[in-house]
């Protein structure tokens, strides 16, 4: 007394270019409805003015350092610590 059942098994892992295209789809759609959107309103982070005062004396120590051998990037990074 064996019980049989009409359900088959399909195999999606036969080589083609129709079958990557299915599952290409088939990991999109998952990727899609499995992502968390993000709350509305998001806290930006606080960041004192002796933080910034930091940040900028190290860029200018490393715009002093690479003076001589890249004097453009020198100057970048004099641009980005003017901007605190």
């Amino acid at each position: 007394m064996s019980a049989s059942n009409n359900l088959t098994y399909t195999d999606f892992a036969t080589p083609g270019y129709a079958s990557n295209v299915a599952a290409a789809a088939r990991q999109l759609v998952a990727a899609l409805f499995a992502v968390k959107p993000r709350p509305a309103v998001v806290a930006d982070e606080v960041v004192s003015p002796r933080q910034k005062a930091s940040a900028a004396a190290w860029l200018n120590s490393m715009a002093n350092d690479c003076e001589r051998h890249s004097p453009s990037l020198s100057a970048e990074l004099r641009f980005l610590a003017s901007r605190g």
